[in-house]
């Protein structure tokens, strides 16, 4: 399975249609290699209460130590660093989602309770929760709600819970600087038009006047 050619057309989706971060915070990448939470992350042309949301939410916070500790080891296993670029972490990745929590509450109890399950079920099978066990364990575990389609009776509140985590994840690392890098989105670039092809001009017995030539075609 090619993850991150799997995650891109999963992103470019979820970011076309607005779904999970249309009030994201905006992500601006730090000289240390990190990507963080920008100190006016509410962006320009906001209006006075939607600077002061941003500002309410980005001074309190939802996760405990430990719930944060998971969603970086998680999104990390869904887009880990490679030769391409950095990590989900790396790319600010867990700040997103916990401001994606406070931001949009109904994510928090999913969110929240997943992380539970997940806990329980590594306590049942590992004696340690999902954090604390190695990363074989974690990986195994992972594998059991990763593939909907493959799931084993009473695991589906899992599945759930790591389809919400993968979108997220997705979503927050290619709307930072590192995941735009690793798309190749170079956005708008200067040019150089050098008109017409001269067999299309030729099929149609036209050409450039003197003025065109030098004032809005260039050519090298």
């Amino acid at each position: 399975m090619d993850r991150r050619k799997y995650l891109k057309s999963l992103a470019v989706g979820t970011i076309g249609a607005g779904a999970l971060i249309s009030c994201g915070p905006d992500q601006t990448k730090k000289e240390e290699d990190k990507s963080v939470v920008s100190d006016e992350g509410a962006g320009p042309n906001r209006q006075p209460d939607e600077i002061e949301h941003y500002r309410k939410i980005s001074a309190e916070k939802f996760f405990t130590d430990h719930e944060l500790k998971t969603i970086t080891i998680l999104s990390d296993i869904i887009i880990p660093q490679d030769e391409v670029s950095g990590s989900a972490s790396q790319a600010g990745v867990p700040a997103f989602i916990e401001f994606i929590a406070k931001d949009m509450p109904h994510h928090q109890t999913p969110l929240r309770g997943g992380m539970r399950w997940l806990d329980v079920q590594c306590l049942k099978l590992y004696g340690a929760t999902f954090a604390d066990c190695n990363a074989q364990q974690q990986i195994s575990i992972v594998d059991e709600i990763a593939y909907p389609e493959k799931v084993k009776p009473g695991m589906e509140q899992g599945v759930a819970f790591f389809n919400l985590m993968r979108d997220l994840t997705a979503a927050g690392f290619f709307s930072s600087q590192i995941g735009i890098k690793d798309l190749g989105y170079a956005g708008n670039q200067p040019n150089q038009w050098d008109g017409v092809p001269q067999d299309v001009l030729d099929q149609y017995g036209v050409k450039y006047d003197e003025r065109t030539l030098k004032e809005s075609v260039k050519f090298d």
